[in-house]
């Protein structure tokens, strides 16, 4: 007769079933929020959370986007923030730190398509939200320029000077030689202050009167001049101070 086999069934294991890591389920409920609600729904931590996904599809980002707006206040903030100053904090790779500022170059690239696809004097909401996306969160003074033509058109947009934490160095008649070259008949300046707070310098409006004293006989209209920081803008012609 064949030998009858010994062998025997495995037996039970006590391991529990492995099962999904805690925040993948926290992540779909996110998502279906985000989906469902809008972002207006979620605070800045959470969407910050959302846009690290990305960037770490391993790990339960709550953590990290908290100590993120922790450290640096806002969304808006996080994703501006020097890079220097991202490599510091425990957590952040180099992967988080490409994602964070590919939001901030496509805010950055959506806040300009508003400003060129319309006039800019008609649009100013756009020009004050292209200004404060491209600037308010700079680390530096950054003096820049938007070159119009006679119906109001931005023709160019550039950054002339980037200065230090609170000053930036402005030449008014490079600006205006700037301004011959490209044929503009109208200019807005733009500055930003680092610290926040976007009141006018004396140092600011006599910069800015000396652009306009050598501009207007050459037909050039300087439309205003604004500063932007964290805070908020400000415009001196809105003020009253051009």
């Amino acid at each position: 007769m064949p030998a009858r086999s010994s062998s025997k069934s495995p037996a039970p294991s006590n391991q529990p079933e492995p099962s999904e890591p805690h925040y993948l389920g926290h992540r779909e409920r996110l998502r279906e929020r985000f989906y469902s609600a809008g972002a207006d729904a979620l605070s800045d931590y959470e969407l910050l959370e959302m846009a690290l996904f990305p960037a770490l599809p391993r790990r339960d980002t709550k953590p990290l986007a908290k100590t993120l707006i922790k450290i640096f206040g806002s969304f808006a903030e996080v994703v501006h923030a020097p890079v220097a100053r991202l490599r510091e904090i425990d957590g952040v790779g180099e992967a988080a730190i490409n994602q964070l500022k590919l939001i901030a170059a496509a805010a950055h690239r959506v806040a300009k398509g508003e400003v060129n696809s319309r006039n800019a004097l008609s649009s100013w909401n756009e020009v004050i939200a292209y200004c404060r996306t491209s600037m308010a969160f700079a680390d530096k003074e950054q003096f820049r320029l938007l070159f119009l033509d006679k119906r109001n058109q931005l023709i160019a947009d550039e950054v002339q000077q980037t200065g230090t934490v609170d000053h930036t160095p402005v030449y008014p008649r490079e600006v205006i030689k700037r301004a011959l070259e490209l044929s503009a008949t109208a200019l807005i300046l733009v500055h930003n202050h680092p610290a926040g707070d976007p009141s006018p310098s004396q140092a600011d409006i006599q910069m800015t009167k000396a652009i306009i004293d050598i501009a207007k006989p050459l037909g050039i209209a300087v439309h205003d001049h604004i500063i932007v920081g964290k805070n908020g803008h400000a415009s001196l012609r809105g003020m009253r101070l051009i």
